[in-house]
């Protein structure tokens, strides 16, 4: 389990991702915490690109999803219009 007093905050975004988006990674982060705020989101992070039927669904209703992989390989694409999604950056 993580827990954030491990961790050394290294930044903050917010994507609207209206097409295959990947995210504006700052220099040394290695974890992301990423929720889905107002639409359902679909992600990849395979090089694969994300779009209604492809990608892993990020539900609003999920609880934030801590990712520690290539953070640059991350794409993300609104299931529904009006899709947001904030992400927090750790190293």
């Amino acid at each position: 389990m993580f827990t954030r007093d491990k961790f050394t905050p290294l930044g903050y975004e917010a994507l609207a991702p209206t097409s295959a988006t990947g995210l504006t990674v700052p220099s040394g982060a290695a974890y992301a915490l990423i929720v889905a705020e107002t639409q359902h989101v679909r992600y990849t992070d395979d090089g694969t690109t994300p779009t209604l039927t492809v990608g892993q669904l990020l539900k609003t209703t999920d609880p934030a999803l801590w990712y520690a992989g290539d953070l640059s390989a991350l794409k993300f694409f609104n299931d529904t219009a009006g899709g947001l999604i904030k992400v927090l950056y750790y190293k």
